[in-house]
């Protein structure tokens, strides 16, 4: 649906967005430089002489964690001239896409399932799109993490039985590998192939359709759909042999929300010897997840899939994502120390599993503010841990033997949350900068410093590292609250110069 732009109140939408970037400390350059605009771009829309386009309101409350709050400025000035839409001459991001729609279709048939993504495309961005990322990940024992960790490492998922094909407009796709692992796959889709390019200019719409397969061997009866752009619809189609008698349903996750049942209806529809299960949603929120499950009522062995269906707490879906819980020894431990470069092997290994655990907990809960995970969680005593940071365009940071060399004067106290007693939230101090050394796997030292929020993250980490929980470090008489009576879901994280009432605020990079 197109719409075109209207007088509205910019100026609004330019105090809130500096606000914000006051509010984290940032220059107009350091946030260009974050959003991968013209510095000059960002002086215009804080003045009110440009429009702000949905993209840029989107990233910039995604980098300055303004928890929604730069978002809805944008919606409410929208709002005002009756539109809610971006126009494509005022969207300047590098890759500036909007889905228009997203369709899946998955179908099962003689042991294989087959999806078939379609994605059509716009680009509101200043320039050329050249690639498109795609996710691939599978699980085929979901709520039994030992066991499907043992599988994969048997038997691996492979590019040649994925036998992926994309096309963009009919014309062959060229793909790049990101991520390789087990169970999961990051791949760009090129607007290139052996013939030419092809890049999407700004105000120009593509389709991109692209195709994989996997054997039953190795999907577990789940599917999800992750919002990671701008998309205006989202649908399903799961297509499964009537004999096998499918029941199908589903949950959806947000970024302030745990999984509630689809909020639409699935709708069931036989078509001779295959039944059609469909569903779909408008305007779909970013980071939103939307997962759907069956199983085969024809099949006695389906039951033990199910299992994670009818997990109740937070604390029972990181048990069942494999992350140890609160009480096991190995948390009070201290992590062994890796004697890097002999043992990089064994240290990607660790590596390799943490991000796969990291995988496994985001199917189960949206971490809108980035999150981290120590190897102790999941059960090995190495100093190995891995954190996200809230910017979703940043690189993980992996921290081999982190020790912390400085940390500032200046703390501040907010709610953390921890995986392995994830039911409860705490309110820690923290120094707001650390300077922490740690080692690469070429047995390289390097000292990195980690401001805000995700000096937070990393502070955590290296707690569990030393053996510590996050319960050591509140002040005295201070105790966890179970997350029922916590107010503070989607705050953003809030300076101790501005700080609220604690309970206003939280740092939900802090495992949120």
């Amino acid at each position: 649906m197109e719409h075109t732009t209207t007088e509205h109140n910019p100026q609004a939408f330019g105090e809130v967005l500096t606000f914000w970037r006051k509010r984290r400390g940032m220059s107009k350059k350091a946030l260009a430089e974050a959003m991968r605009f013209d510095p000059s771009y960002i002086s215009h829309i804080e003045s009110g002489r440009h429009q702000a386009s949905e993209d840029f309101a989107r990233r910039a409350d995604a980098v300055l964690s303004a928890g929604g709050e730069i978002w809805r400025a944008w919606q409410a000035g929208q709002a005002n001239k009756g539109v809610f839409a971006a126009s494509a001459s005022s969207a300047s991001a590098v890759d500036g896409l909007l889905v228009e729609d997203d369709h899946a279709e998955l179908r099962y048939a003689d042991g294989l399932y087959t999806a078939t993504m379609r994605r059509r495309l716009r680009n509101l961005g200043a320039d050329p799109a050249t690639r498109y990322l795609v996710r691939i990940s599978v699980d085929r024992y979901p709520g039994e993490p030992a066991r499907s960790n043992a599988h994969y490492r048997r038997h691996p998922l492979t590019w040649d039985e994925l036998n992926l094909h994309a096309y963009c407009d009919g014309e062959p796709m060229d793909f790049q590998s990101k991520h390789d692992r087990d169970s999961f796959k990051e791949l760009w889709l090129c607007f290139a192939n052996e013939r030419g390019k092809f890049p999407l200019y700004p105000g120009e719409r593509a389709t991109i359709t692209y195709a994989y397969t996997v054997p039953d061997t190795k999907w577990g009866q789940w599917f999800q759909r992750a919002v990671r752009l701008p998309t205006r619809h989202l649908g399903v189609a799961l297509r499964f042999p009537a004999e096998l008698e499918p029941m199908v349903w589903g949950t959806e996750t947000s970024t302030t929300a745990e999984a509630v049942p689809l909020h639409d209806p699935i709708t069931r529809t036989q078509r001779e010897e295959e039944v059609l299960f469909t569903w779909g949603t408008a305007d779909p929120p970013m980071g939103a997840r939307y997962r759907l499950e069956w199983r085969f009522r024809a099949r006695a062995d389906d039951s033990a899939d199910d299992s994670a269906a009818t997990l109740r707490t937070g604390s029972d879906r990181m048990k069942a994502a494999g992350i140890v819980q609160a009480g096991h020894p190995i948390l009070a431990a201290i992590a062994a120390k890796f004697d890097l470069p002999v043992e990089a092997d064994q240290a990607r290994e660790v590596i390799d599993a943490l991000f796969a655990a990291l995988q496994r907990v985001r199917e189960q809960h949206v971490f809108g503010k980035g999150m981290g995970l120590a190897a102790p969680q999941i059960g090995i005593g190495r100093a190995a841990a891995i954190v996200v940071p809230p910017d979703p365009d940043a690189d993980a940071v992996v921290l081999l033997n982190p020790r912390v060399t400085d940390a500032c004067a200046e703390t501040d106290e907010q709610y953390e949350g921890c995986l392995s007693f994830f039911d409860v939230r705490g309110l820690v101090p923290r120094s707001l900068t650390l300077e922490v050394e740690h080692t690469t796997l070429d047995g390289q030292r390097k000292i990195t410093t980690f401001p805000y929020g995700v000096a937070r993250l990393v502070a955590h980490e290296i707690d569990h590292l030393d053996g510590r929980l996050y319960t050591s470090r509140m002040r005295d008489g201070v105790t966890p609250i179970p997350v029922e009576e916590y107010r503070g879901i989607g705050q953003p994280w809030i300076p101790p110069t501005r700080a609220p009432h604690p309970q206003a605020g939280e740092n939900r990079a802090a495992h949120e």
